[in-house]
């Protein structure tokens, strides 16, 4: 059996050729441990500009085990956080010494393909403001954006909406619930230079895409008053962008990536124009890719709208999986 050390060595090899490329395309932040494929499954280590994060998810980790990983990464010279997120619902769970909370909540600037963001290693909410494993659908969004009107939906810290912009895009909107998130958005547009800044919607994502589909979201249902929600015009868009959680509840709809998808595919669609791109993630593992994109088209066939075309996008290297099938799926729609 292989030492934590040992298996942090291999990491470093399968990554050596994808940090490189990195590096020339001024990126900061990436993986450098994705402990489920790669020997010690609920620990992953990231790179975040200086800062080394180390996350547990399954259990925490030893004395033995932090020392560790700080002596192997040593060299890089980061600033080193432990968040072990192992108890309930993956809330971090550990005290840290004032000297290290204070790092933690240290606000930074990471880069990732050129594009600047906000980040904190500890702040109000849980999880990291950037997904790493998203870099692939990001680059992918740069590459199509230029003077594309581009929809972003569950858009969290909007980085997927900051790239698009950083590429050209002529409009951008940001949709997502939580105006915490949509704080960070507005903040990481701002230390971008941008020729359009992406327009944030703090909305239920059901309710703002039955307007801009053209479906229509009623102020009552079934006799039930609907929260308040920004009123939006119905018009279609160049490329959107679909990641949503893989469960969520809401007055307008409820998120079931594993059970109905479509719900929110069929919407999405309608706002996508004719010829143009839809992005779909589903980050479930026990998902098919195959079944799901079987799935996906059928919903299109039956909304009137045809699939053209589908492009798988895979999480790049640092991401690695046992039998090539990752838990985060990406797919292209040409539409």
């Amino acid at each position: 059996m292989s030492t934590l050390t040992e298996l942090l060595v291999a990491a470093d090899a399968h990554r050596a050729a994808l940090l490189t490329r990195l590096a020339s395309e001024e990126t900061d932040t990436y993986r450098l441990f994705h402990g489920s494929a790669e020997g010690r499954p609920g620990l992953t280590i990231d790179r975040y500009g200086d800062v080394l994060l180390l996350q547990t998810f399954h259990t925490p980790l030893s004395e033995d085990e932090h020392q560790a990983i700080l002596a192997h990464y040593a060299p890089l010279g980061l600033t080193a956080v432990y968040n072990d997120r192992s108890g309930a619902n993956s809330r971090i769970g550990n005290r840290l010494p004032e000297d290290q909370l204070e790092a933690a909540q240290t606000p930074r600037t990471i880069r990732e393909l050129g594009v600047k963001y906000h980040f904190q290693a500890r702040h109000q909410g849980q999880d990291p403001w950037l997904f790493l494993d998203l870099r692939a659908g990001r680059r992918r969004v740069m590459q199509l954006a230029e003077g594309k009107s581009v929809l972003n939906l569950f858009a969290y810290t909007g980085g997927v909406g900051v790239a698009a912009a950083k590429a050209g895009a002529s409009f951008v909107m940001n949709v997502d619930f939580a105006e915490s998130s949509l704080q960070v958005a507005r903040a990481n547009a701002k230390i971008n230079s941008l020729a359009t800044r992406p327009r944030c919607v703090e909305s239920d994502c059901f309710a703002a895409l039955r307007q801009l589909s053209g479906i229509g979201q009623p102020k009552m249902v079934r006799g039930k008053k609907m929260p308040p929600f920004p009123v939006l015009e119905a018009r279609q868009f160049d490329l959107v962008f679909l990641d949503p959680p893989r469960y969520a509840k809401s007055p307008f709809g409820v998120v079931d990536l594993i059970n109905d998808y479509p719900a929110l595919f069929k919407p999405a669609l309608l706002a996508t124009a004719e010829g143009g791109v839809l992005i779909c993630c589903n980050n479930v593992s026990q998902v098919d890719r195959d079944a799901w994109l079987a799935q996906l088209k059928r919903s299109a066939e039956k909304a009137g709208r045809t699939v053209r075309d589908a492009e798988w996008i895979t999480p790049e290297d640092d991401f690695p999986t046992f039998d090539g099938n990752p838990p985060l799926k990406m797919v292209l729609l040409h539409v």
